[in-house]
C-alpha cells in the first residue's frame, strides 16, 4: 500500500510537471520518513556533505566558460579556421559544421551552448552555400550532442559524481567515441554533400584565420592536455578554462565589456539555481540507497534475470533509450547511474566503459521526441517546425545508434588510453 502511494506520487508529480529537484526533495523525505528512522535531519545533513565536494566546483565553473566563449569571438574564430581548413573537400561546410562543434564542445562541455554557438553562424551559411535545409537542421542539431560526450562534459563529471568513478578517467575515455562519432557525421556529411561546389585552399587566407583564433584553437588542448599531463586536476582546468576565456575574450580579442560578463555570470548563476539543489538531493537518496544496501538487493534480483553480460547490455540500451525520450540527461544520470553501476559491476562491465556507454546512450534522447532537447532549442534558434526537425535528424540518429553499438561493445574504444 505504502509503495503503490509512493509510485503513485512521483507518477503525479511528473504528469503535473513538477520540477525534478521537487520529486527528488520528496523521494528524499519520504525515504527517511517511511523506510528509515524518521528523521528528516538526515536529509540535511546529506545535502551538506554532497555539498562539501570539491569536484562540484568544477560544474559551474565549466558552465560560466562555455557561457563566456559563446558570448564572445571565440566561437566565431573556431569556425572559421574550420571553414577555410575544409574548403577544398567535397561537402567541406558541413564537415566544417561538425568540426566545429567538436571543438567548441571541447571547450563549453555543453550541447545547447554549442548548439546555439555554432548553429546561429552555421545555419544561414549552410543554407546560402547551397546545402539543404533538412541537412543543415540536421547536422547541428547532431553534432550539437558532440557536447555531451567531448571532455570536459558536464554529464561525464555528474557520473564520476554519483558513482565516485575518478572523472579524470572518464574525460580520457570520451575523447574514442567521441572522435568516432565525429567522423562518422563527418563522413555522412562528406558523402552526401559530395556535389556541392568546392573551392582551392588559400593559404593565406588559412595562415589568417589560424592567426586570429590560435588562442581559442589551443584552448582545448590546455585544458586536456593540463589534466592528462597531471598538471592540474578537473576542477582546477575548470577554473583555468574560466580564466582562460576571460584572458583571451577581454583582454586580447577585446570583443566582451565587463558589463556582458557580469551578464553572464548572473545567467550561468540561474542556471546552477536549479541544478546543484537537484543534484544535492539525488546525492541524499543515493546515500539512503547505499545504507538501505538497495544496489545490492537489485545486483541480486538482475542477477536472477540476466545470464550474461551481452543481455544485461542489450537490456541497459534499451531502457536507457526510453528513458532518454522522456527524460533529460542530468536527471537520467543522477536518478539511475547510483542503481545501474553496480549491476554493471557485477555482470563484469568496466565502470568508466559503462559511463561512457550510458552517456552515449541518453545522447540520443537528445534527438528524440516528445522532449529531445535539442529539437526544442533548434525549433526556437532557425524558427522551424519540431517535427520538420525531428525529420531531418533521422539519419544522423540512425548513425549515431551505430556508433552507440560500436561504443558499447568495443570496451577498448573508450579504454585504451587507461591502460
Amino acid at each position: 500500500m505504502i509503495m503503490g502511494l509512493f509510485v503513485l506520487a512521483i507518477v503525479a508529480g511528473l504528469l503535473l510537471r513538477q520540477r525534478i529537484v521537487v520529486i527528488l526533495g520528496f523521494v528524499s523525505a519520504w525515504c527517511y520518513l517511511v523506510w528509515g528512522d524518521g528523521k528528516l535531519n538526515y536529509v540535511i545533513l546529506d545535502l551538506w556533505a554532497a555539498a562539501d565536494q570539491e569536484v562540484l566546483l568544477s560544474i559551474p565553473l565549466f558552465i560560466l566558460a562555455g557561457n563566456i566563449m559563446s558570448t564572445g569571438s571565440i566561437a566565431e574564430r573556431l569556425i572559421t579556421i574550420m571553414r577555410v581548413a575544409t574548403a577544398p573537400v567535397p561537402g567541406g561546410l558541413a564537415i566544417a559544421t561538425i568540426l566545429s562543434c567538436a571543438f567548441f564542445a571541447a571547450i563549453s562541455g555543453s550541447s545547447t551552448v554549442t548548439l546555439i554557438a555554432v548553429g546561429s553562424i552555421m545555419y544561414p551559411a549552410l543554407t546560402r552555400a547551397g546545402y539543404s535545409r533538412s541537412f543543415a537542421l540536421g547536422a547541428l542539431c547532431a553534432a550539437g550532442t558532440l557536447g555531451i560526450i567531448v571532455p570536459p562534459s558536464i554529464p561525464l563529471i555528474l557520473y564520476g559524481v554519483m558513482t565516485e568513478t575518478s572523472i579524470a578517467d572518464l574525460f580520457k575515455a570520451g575523447i574514442g567515441p567521441s572522435i568516432l562519432l565525429t567522423l562518422m557525421m563527418a563522413g555522412y556529411a562528406l558523402l552526401r554533400n559530395r556535389a556541392i561546389h568546392r573551392n582551392k585552399t588559400d593559404f593565406c587566407e588559412l595562415a589568417m584565420a589560424l592567426k586570429k583564433g590560435g588562442f581559442a584553437l589551443f584552448m582545448p588542448f590546455l585544458i586536456l592536455g593540463g589534466i592528462y599531463a597531471g598538471l592540474f586536476t578537473a576542477t582546477e582546468s575548470a577554473a583555468v578554462a574560466v580564466f582562460y576565456a576571460v584572458l583571451v575574450e577581454m583582454l586580447i580579442h577585446r570583443e566582451m565589456k565587463w558589463a556582458q560578463l557580469e551578464g553572464v555570470v548572473v545567467e550561468t548563476a540561474t542556471m546552477l539555481g536549479s541544478l546543484m539543489p537537484m543534484l544535492m538531493m539525488a546525492l541524499s537518496i543515493n546515500t539512503f540507497l547505499t545504507y538501505e544496501q538497495i544496489p545490492h538487493t537489485l545486483v541480486q534480483i538482475i542477477e536472477n534475470l540476466v545470464t550474461d553480460q551481452t543481455s544485461f547490455l542489450l537490456l541497459t540500451l534499451v531502457g536507457l533509450i526510453i528513458v532518454g525520450c522522456f527524460v533529460d540527461i542530468g536527471s537520467a544520470i543522477l536518478i539511475l547511474a547510483p542503481l545501474l553501476a553496480p549491476l554493471a559491476v557485477a555482470q563484469g562491465v568496466d565502470l568508466i566503459h559503462f559511463g561512457i556507454m550510458m552517456i552515449v546512450n541518453l545522447e540520443l534522447g537528445y534527438l528524440t521526441p516528445p522532449l529531445g532537447l535539442n529539437l526544442i532549442v533548434a525549433m526556437g534558434a532557425f524558427r522551424e517546425d519540431f517535427w520538420v526537425i525531428a525529420k531531418a535528424v533521422l539519419p544522423f540518429l540512425l548513425l549515431m545508434f551505430v556508433g552507440l553499438l560500436v561504443v558499447t561493445f568495443w570496451p577498448a574504444l573508450s579504454l585504451f588510453l587507461l591502460r
